[in-house]
C-alpha cells in the first residue's frame, strides 16, 4: 500500500467541504469525523485506524477523551518520537471540548506533525464551532455521520450491509427487517450480520421471518398496515398481541402516524407530478402508498389523521387509559378506509 501523503492539507476558501461517508474515510494529517450517528462515527474511526495499520502494522494509536484533555496535551502527543514511528491520535467526544482543546487544535492545523494522523471526533452540537470551522477551512477531509432517521435511508443502509458482506438480499426481506428492528441503527446492523452468518444463501423474507417474525408481526407497522387496509379485526388482534408481549402504545401510534403521513404525502402528488425523492421517500414506499390509497378518500384520510393525532396526545399523558386510546384510533382508521 502506498504511503499516504504527510503534507499538510491545503487551505481552502470554502467554509465547508463536501462530506465523505464512513466507508470513504481516508487518512490525512487531520481528519474530522462529525455527526450524531454513533455507529457510523465508530466505524469511521475504526476504518481510519485500520488504514493506518495497513500503512504500518506497528502504528501506535492514542485515544484521548475531551473530558480528560489538559492544555498542551496535543503538542505532547504529536511531538517527534525517538524512533519516528507513525501514530494515530483520536480526540474523542469533542462536542464537549474545553477551550484549551479547541485552542490547541486550531493552533495545530497550520503545521500538523509528520508521521501523525489526527482524528477529531465530534458527535454534534454547537460546542467547538470555531474548531470545526477551522478544520473545514484547512481543507482537511470531513467524514459526515448524520443520524439515519428516514425509512428509505435505513433500507439503503441495510442493503449496503448485505452487499459489503457479499450476500444478496431481496427488497422484501430488507423492508421486513427494517420494520422489525429499524428503530436503532446498531440493532439493524447486528441483525444484518446475524442473517449473513446464519444463512448460506440469499437473504429472503422467509429468513427474516424465521429470526424476527414475532417482532415483525407484533410491531406497530403491522398494526398500521392492517388498519390502513380497513381490516379492523386483524388490526385489533395484532395490536392486542403487541401490547401483551410488551409493546408500548406510544410507538404503535407513532407507526400509525408515520404510515398516514406517507399516504398524505403521496396523495399530494396527485395531479401535480413529482418524484419519490421530492418527498424524501424510497420508490417502494411510494408504490406501496399508491396501492393503499386506492381505497381512501380525502375525507377518510383527514378523519384518520385527526384520530391519530388525538391518540398521540392521549398516549403521551392526556388520557389515563393509553391502551383504550390507541385501540380507538386503530378502529377509527380502519373504519375510515374506503370512506
Amino acid at each position: 500500500m502506498a504511503a499516504p501523503s504527510r503534507r499538510p492539507a491545503s487551505r481552502s476558501s470554502s467554509a465547508k467541504q463536501p462530506g465523505l461517508t464512513w466507508d470513504e474515510a481516508t487518512l490525512a494529517p487531520v481528519v474530522l469525523v462529525h455527526g450524531s450517528e454513533g455507529l457510523l462515527v465508530d466505524r469511521a474511526v475504526e476504518r481510519l485506524t485500520g488504514l493506518a495499520r495497513d500503512h504500518d502494522p506497528e502504528v501506535e494509536r492514542t485515544q484521548v477523551t475531551a473530558a480528560a484533555y489538559q492544555p498542551g496535551m496535543l503538542a505532547v502527543l504529536t511531538s517527534p518520537s525517538l524512533f519516528g514511528e507513525p501514530r494515530i491520535v483520536v480526540l474523542e467526544g469533542c462536542e464537549t471540548a474545553s477551550d484549551a482543546l479547541i485552542t490547541d487544535v486550531v493552533d495545530y492545523l497550520p503545521r500538523p506533525a509528520d508521521d501523525v494522523w489526527l482524528v477529531v471526533e465530534h458527535r454534534g452540537g454547537v460546542r467547538g464551532k470555531k474548531m470545526l470551522d477551522a478544520i473545514r477551512a484547512s481543507g482537511a477531509p470531513v467524514v459526515t455521520c448524520d443520524a439515519v432517521k428516514k425509512d428509505a435511508d435505513k433500507v439503503a443502509f441495510a442493503s449496503a450491509e448485505f452487499r459489503r458482506a457479499g450476500r444478496r438480499a431481496s427488497a422484501g426481506a430488507v423492508r421486513a427487517l427494517v420494520e422489525a428492528v429499524g428503530s436503532d441503527l446498531r440493532e439493524l446492523a447486528a441483525a444484518c450480520s446475524q442473517l449473513v452468518a446464519d444463512s448460506d444463501r440469499a437473504v429472503d423474507e422467509a429468513a427474516v421471518e424465521k429470526y424476527y417474525g414475532g417482532r415483525v408481526e407484533a410491531t406497530g407497522f403491522r398494526v398500521a398496515d392492517a388498519a390502513i387496509a380497513g381490516d379492523a379485526g386483524q388490526a385489533v388482534a395484532l395490536l392486542r398481541h403487541a401490547l401483551a408481549t410488551g409493546a408500548d402504545p406510544v410507538p404503535v401510534v407513532a407507526a400509525l402516524a408515520m404510515k398516514l403521513r406517507t399516504l398524505a404525502k403521496v396523495a399530494s402528488l396527485r395531479g401535480r407530478g413529482g418524484t419519490a425523492s421530492d418527498l424524501g421517500l424510497a420508490p417502494w414506499q411510494v408504490d406501496r402508498a399508491r396501492k393503499d390509497l386506492a381505497g381512501w378518500t380525502p375525507e377518510g384520510l383527514a378523519t384518520a389523521i385527526t384520530a391519530t393525532a388525538q391518540a398521540d396526545a392521549e398516549v403521551k399523558g392526556a388520557s389515563r387509559d393509553p391502551v383504550f386510546a390507541v385501540e380507538r384510533a386503530v378502529l377509527t382508521v380502519a373504519g375510515a378506509a374506503g370512506r
